[in-house]
């Protein structure tokens, strides 16, 4: 269900975000809803997908985990 929304948004940028709008093919209605999904993360990636790849194994013959293992495994 949609909802009327009210913004305050500066003078010079109206014409400039309806003209990039139009340019695409949407109302700038569209335009914003659409930039709040994707700021929002409704269609992104999921918390696990976001991290996939960025973390590293410490090697084994790391004092950290050394101290680490003995203490929590």
């Amino acid at each position: 269900m949609k909802r009327k929304l009210t913004i305050t948004v500066d003078a010079e940028l109206i014409p400039v975000a309806k003209r990039y709008a139009r340019s695409r093919g949407l109302s700038l209605s569209s335009l914003i809803e659409q930039s709040l999904r994707e700021k929002a993360g409704a269609h992104g990636a999921s918390f696990s997908a976001r991290w996939r790849g960025r973390l590293r194994a410490v090697p084994r013959d790391d004092p950290r985990f050394e101290a680490l293992a003995r203490k929590y495994l």
